[in-house]
């Protein structure tokens, strides 16, 4: 197996490894490896047999143990257990009734749970002050609802072990979208929340002219306020600057994308907007370490192709045999979930794979790369999944979808780039497609409250391996978090080892563009900006994401003051991941 570190240890300890009823800790890391891929291979009887079941068992404990690749967090922690909920995303309805809205708040309740993340759009919620005609009294809004919502996701937490997460829609012509765009400028406010306004492509156009814009009463379709469109714009941009909230969901985007049009509309997301969903369904994530698949080869170093396309094969089984045995929480959800069989084959590891090959983040040489390694995960895993719906039979619904009839696929969706927050600490690598977060950093409030330390190992192994002042080095690296003015160290290799901060934020845009062109689904990626990011920054940012067919678009700027999930050094400045905590 490869080496845990201290810190994939202690997480595992903490959230994933099985304990009695005491609280003591009954399985080591291979054990639990060796419990889920049994687990997941035992969906292998329904089209093979025993010997079929024993052999992927085998293959998948492999992938994992080498963290190769690694499911979602829900699938490491309930397969093989009674618990059996091994899916990360869900969207539920919210509808106009009372008794509704609270049915809803129960099944969220009941998801977190056991593990999983709930979105929810609000848009069918009547205004506040609307007349409730059946009791004379008056309607509390949306933005109300969202505070009994969260209110309830602070008290669950999460398969026991973490505090449940939401996200939260609003349509950008809801008459209530004022109110949602500054609900959570106050500290504290919604704090189980993010929160996205759903823009469509007429408001983006009227920002454009500089036009009006109408917000209409989701029920009876009349214009209940006109405004100015580019003002609302200026304080959606003006509250993401001050506290990252709201991000955008590109609505029109993401359904022209939409595989099943004719089952619906798509108008939410999972917690950290990587999966569009229709209402009452699930999906199912797992991500490539591709940090793993880099070579020699003769004098210089290349991506591994074949290895990679064995691992992506695997993986697209293991998250279709997931798919199979997976308890749903609720029978609506069971069958939306197995009419369409979405799941998300991401990626981790993607700014070690760019260091490990000599490139910079902040070029088009890596951006290129980049949608090279997407489009070649993106068609594997293609050809995977139409090579188990020969062997297995095609999604339920697929004579309803895109794909009808030229392309029978096993899976409505097949990929999807997920922050991968806690399974890229098992992993010990960097996060997503996102930037090294600094050479050296603290996670701050995770598991109980404890403070985790890290050195990123690359950079700690070029100190070794060129034979530098290590401990001098690392001494103000500890402090700063970057080795931005550290003269020891050339700068073509400071340029290689930039971190987040140090990178422009259209370069961290370009590389969310790039990986979104070949995905399925869609990618969560936060856009770092430095706490000397003005309102125009995020404006260019906002705006090129829409123009260049991001799906969804979510900011943080550093702040100093705030408490932080990550932060840069030990003793320096700060940094947060607003979606990964």
């Amino acid at each position: 197996m490869t080496i845990l570190t201290d810190n994939a240890q202690l997480v595992l300890r903490e959230r994933y490894l099985l304990k009695d009823k005491k609280g003591r800790i009954r399985e080591t890391p291979l054990e639990m490896f060796r419990r889920v891929a049994e687990a997941v291979a035992e969906a292998e009887r329904k089209w093979s047999d025993e010997k079929a079941a024993k052999k992927w068992a085998g293959i998948f404990f492999e992938v994992m143990k080498k963290l190769n690749f690694l499911p979602n967090s829900p699938t490491l922690m309930n397969a093989g257990t009674p618990v059996g909920q091994l899916s990360a995303c869900f969207v539920l309805p919210v509808e106009d009734d009372l008794k509704t809205i609270f049915e809803t708040i129960t099944q969220a309740a009941l998801i977190q749970q056991k593990g999983g993340g709930t979105g929810f759009d609000f848009s069918h919620l009547r205004p506040k002050g609307d007349d409730i005609y059946t009791s004379g009294g008056y309607a509390s809004g949306p933005v109300s609802f969202m505070k009994v919502f969260d209110a309830a996701t602070e008290h669950v937490m999460q398969g026991g072990k973490r505090r449940g997460a939401n996200m939260g829609v609003l349509l950008v012509n809801h008459p209530d979208i004022e109110a949602f765009i500054a609900a959570k400028s106050m500290n504290d406010t919604l704090r189980n929340f993010n929160i996205s306004v759903g823009i469509l492509d007429a408001f983006m156009e009227a920002v454009g002219n500089n036009d009006k814009w109408d917000l209409i009463h989701p029920n009876s379709q009349r214009i209940v306020k006109t405004l100015e469109a580019r003002k609302l714009w200026q304080e959606i941009v003006r509250n993401a600057w001050s506290n990252g909230d709201p991000g955008l969901l590109f609505l029109d985007t993401i359904n022209v994308a939409n595989p099943t049009p004719k089952l619906g509309r798509i108008e939410a997301t999972n917690p950290c907007g990587e999966v569009p969903l229709l209402p009452y369904e699930s999906c199912n994530l797992g991500s490539i370490n591709l940090s793993h698949y880099v070579r020699q080869k003769n004098s210089s170093k290349t991506v591994d192709w074949d290895q990679l396309a064995k691992v992506v094969e695997i993986a697209i089984r293991f998250l279709d045999d997931v798919v199979e045995i997976n308890r749903y929480p609720d029978p609506v959800i069971s069958e939306k979930t197995l009419g369409n069989r979405k799941i998300g084959l991401g990626v981790m590891g993607w700014a070690e794979m760019l260091i490990k090959l000599g490139i910079p983040y902040d070029t088009m040489e890596a951006v290129t790369l980049g949608e090279q390694v997407m489009k070649f995960i993106q068609e594997k895993s293609n050809a995977s999944s139409a090579s188990l719906a020969t062997a297995r039979g095609s999604f339920p619904n697929w004579e309803k979808s895109i794909y009808y009839p030229e392309s029978p696929l096993r899976h409505a969706t097949r990929t999807s780039i997920a922050p991968t927050g806690t399974i890229s600490v098992i992993a010990n690598t960097s996060s997503s497609i996102e930037p090294l977060f600094a050479l050296v950093y603290q996670r701050k409030y995770v598991l109980n409250n404890d403070t985790l330390t890290t050195v990123n190992p690359l950079f700690l192994n070029y100190l070794y391996e060129q034979h530098l002042e290590v401990n001098d080095i690392l001494e103000k690296a500890f402090e700063k978090g970057t080795c931005k003015d550290m003269e020891a160290i050339p700068p073509e290799i400071r340029d290689i080892f930039k971190t987040a901060l140090e990178i422009p934020p259209y370069w961290h845009l370009r590389h969310q563009i790039a990986f979104q062109k070949y995905t399925d689904n869609a990618v969560s990626k936060t856009i770092n900006l430095p706490s000397s990011a003005t309102l125009e920054d995020v404006d260019y940012i906002y705006t090129t994401a829409w123009s260049s067919k991001a799906k969804g678009i979510t900011v943080f700027r550093d702040n100093p003051l705030g408490k932080q999930v990550l932060n840069k050094g030990i003793s320096g400045g700060n940094l947060s991941c607003k979606v990964c905590p």
